[in-house]
């Protein structure tokens, strides 16, 4: 288990035109050789914009992008055609493939939280795609197989108890509240890279929600 601390995220983004960006891997002109991804996981960014800023439109490639929106309203456009307004409890997947152009802003009224997390395809190319499911159910997982990998949204209760799956990786991401993993107190932002994975459970010290990507 590798514990990694809100703190220790790098801040990015432009704070002048309202963006705020927290990086948990290697990004942009921030580059650390021994932090450039976990297993597919390539960024796991969190994300606060003011009302009206945002991100213009800009290309990707080769990259499977999922976004979890933790406060406000996030308003995504792209080339596939996509415009779709992302709220609390929605899952956006942007396939970009062999490539594609997006933005993403904050037109409410409200300041935007989001996390927003790349994975790289076990192949490249194809043709990009968009997806989006409305409030999806606590552990119902989420499938991204161009990448190998699982996502589930758990949202415990104070005392309940969490399986992190039994897998070759899992990454685990504290959206709210505190939680206890093995010996790791971990509180909102911090993340954890687990290797091999084997009867850990996740135990909620406050009302909680946690992302659990596995691969």
């Amino acid at each position: 288990m590798d514990v990694r601390r809100s703190g220790a995220r790098y801040r990015g983004g432009d704070p002048a035109a309202g963006i705020d960006s927290r990086h948990a891997f290697s990004f942009g002109t921030f580059y650390d050789p021994d932090n450039l991804r976990f297993g597919p996981v390539l960024a796991c960014n969190e994300e606060r914009l003011a009302p009206g800023a945002g991100f213009d439109e800009h290309p990707h490639s080769h990259t499977e992008i999922v976004t979890w929106v933790v406060e406000g309203e996030l308003t995504h456009r792209d080339s596939t055609g996509g415009a779709t307004v992302v709220r609390s409890g929605d899952v956006q997947h942007l396939s970009s493939a062999g490539g594609v152009r997006h933005e993403e802003r904050n037109e409410g009224a409200e300041p935007l939280v989001f996390v927003q997390m790349w994975l790289a395809p076990l192949e490249p190319g194809g043709e990009p795609s968009y997806e989006i499911v409305r409030g999806i159910a606590d552990a119902t997982p989420y499938a991204v197989p161009a990448a190998g990998a699982l996502l589930s949204v758990r949202r415990p209760a104070p005392g309940e108890r969490v399986a992190v799956p039994d897998a070759a990786g899992v990454y685990v991401h504290v959206v709210r509240g505190e939680v206890r993993l093995g010996e790791a107190e971990l509180e909102p932002g911090d993340s954890v890279r687990i290797t091999e994975a084997e009867g850990l459970e996740l135990v909620a010290a406050t009302a909680a929600e946690v992302l659990i990507w596995e691969f």
